[in-house]
């Protein structure tokens, strides 16, 4: 499907080569979204695994051969955004490198390879999923057939193309005819390589596959040789807060007794340094003499405890 300099015409392929720059821009802020510090080299990988592979022909019907375009897998892998990027890349280091697919016509090239396959695998792979159960089957399932319809919907654009700027004398129903019929067999090879390398990713690192994000899947215990679901765990309760504590350095007081104050007191528990609040009592005027008889009432005495500051701590 590489389209070869000189097969459409300056028009049309200034054209979509407008169009192309115009879905890179959108495709490159949209991959910022997309990629973050995880799947980022995931992109690098994809586009790496699709130049080999489009590098592997296989034969489809007599005298013609086909090989992946890889829009749909990379739009399963990294994202919609990032599968454009991804493709282009890929057309653009063919054309420099191997002639494959001219530099006037990479407009149409990226037009037809890159966003026709990956928009569309995309749409149907997103619509399968929605209606298939959230399984790992299901969504190698759903990229196997986005795979199929991507291919031949990238025909159909070529064609549409053909039909506006092609520069041969081929009639477009015989162009129809062969690209349609050839590429819906090349489309069954795209869907088995679609499907076996999402399958293979996904059995791995689920959490990679830009497609399977939000997959759940139940943990699975080994049980007399069979694996059976673990149970589902509630969340772990939460610990009631401790109730207010005297910390370093605070001053706590004892509540006022209704008995008198003693002479001797004890002190807390634990190494807390105490002082007792003077009597209430006058003393007497000189030493020898004997008070006059009081009446003795109830006094009150409080006592203020003073906690030592905290050690410091280093961290070790």
């Amino acid at each position: 499907m590489h389209v070869p300099d000189g097969f459409i015409n300056a028009p049309t392929s200034a054209a979509t080569g407008v169009l192309a720059a115009g879905a890179l821009a959108v495709s490159l802020k949209g991959a910022r979204r997309e990629l973050d510090e995880r799947t980022a080299p995931l992109a690098g990988l994809v586009a790496a695994f699709i130049f080999a592979v489009q590098m592997l022909n296989f034969p489809v019907a007599a005298g013609t051969s086909g090989h992946l375009l890889g829009g749909a897998l990379a739009a399963i892998l990294v994202g919609p955004f990032t599968g454009v990027l991804c493709v282009s890349v890929v057309l653009l280091m063919q054309g420099i490198l191997f002639a494959d697919g001219g530099l006037t016509a990479l407009g149409v090239n990226i037009t037809d390879m890159a966003i026709v396959t990956t928009v569309v695998a995309y749409a149907v792979f997103r619509g399968l999923v929605k209606v298939l159960p959230r399984t790992r089957r299901s969504v190698t399932v759903a990229s196997f057939l986005a795979a199929l319809l991507s291919v031949p919907a990238a025909a159909v654009a070529f064609t549409l193309i053909y039909a506006v700027g092609g520069t041969t004398d081929v009639s477009i129903g015989k162009v129809a005819t062969a690209m349609i019929g050839v590429h819906v067999l090349i489309g069954l090879g795209e869907a088995v390589i679609t499907a076996l390398t999402v399958g293979a990713v996904i059995a791995v690192r689920p959490d990679l596959v830009y497609g399977a994000r939000g997959l759940q899947q139940r943990l699975k215990l080994r049980v007399g040789g069979e694996l059976v679901d673990a149970p589902a765990t509630g969340p772990a309760p939460v610990p009631a807060a401790p109730g207010p504590t005297a910390g370093c350095g605070s001053r706590v007081s004892s509540p006022p007794s209704s008995s008198r104050a003693s002479s001797v007191s004890t002190p807390p528990p634990g190494p807390t340094a105490w002082r007792r609040s003077p009597p209430t009592t006058a003393s007497t005027a000189r030493r020898g003499s004997t008070p006059p008889p009081t009446p003795r009432s109830p006094t009150t005495a409080s006592r203020t405890w003073t906690t030592p500051a905290c050690p410091a701590v280093s961290p070790v």
